[in-house]
């Protein structure tokens, strides 16, 4: 077990974290654009996008708390969390009448992006919550090495 893989473990947290939040404000961003990508013709609106987290040991959790305790032999070299992908919401577009808008169709619809403001609120604060835990763990692990070169 190397001294540094404390921060290791939640610099790479910190990492994928700051992905997530980057993804959830693009989302929020481009919540109302209609014209995202041109295919077959015809301009679609922009699809929510997710990240996809996985452990970086490719282990489950179990594995490695058993591992960690000294009841089963295991990796215990490369841990943390890494972004395995970032994904498109496949869920349908929202259909919303309004006729003066510029890419409404003969009906009088317009497809708008598929983003839930709340579903994105409820993520952002899910992704910073994680990111300032990791940091306040980044920190006892700090405080535990600083108080270790205090020990005579």
């Amino acid at each position: 077990m190397s001294l540094f893989q404390g921060i290791n473990t939640s610099a790479s947290a910190l990492t994928a974290n700051r992905l997530r939040l980057d993804t959830i404000a693009s989302n929020i961003a481009n919540a109302e654009t209609t014209r995202a990508n041109f295919v077959n013709g015809v301009w679609q609106p922009y699809k929510r996008k997710m990240v996809e987290l996985s452990p970086k040991s490719g282990e489950s959790f179990d594995n490695l708390l058993q591992a960690a305790v000294g009841n089963i032999t295991g990796k215990n070299g490369d841990q943390g969390v890494r972004v395995t992908a970032i994904k498109e919401d496949e869920t349908p577009f929202k259909r919303v009448y309004d006729p003066s808008h510029p890419d409404a169709d003969q009906d009088g619809y317009v497809l708008m992006p598929n983003v839930d403001m709340m579903k994105e609120m409820v993520d952002m604060i899910s992704a910073s919550r994680s990111y300032e835990a990791n940091i306040t763990a980044l920190n006892a692990t700090k405080n535990m090495m600083m108080k270790a070169l205090e020990i005579r």
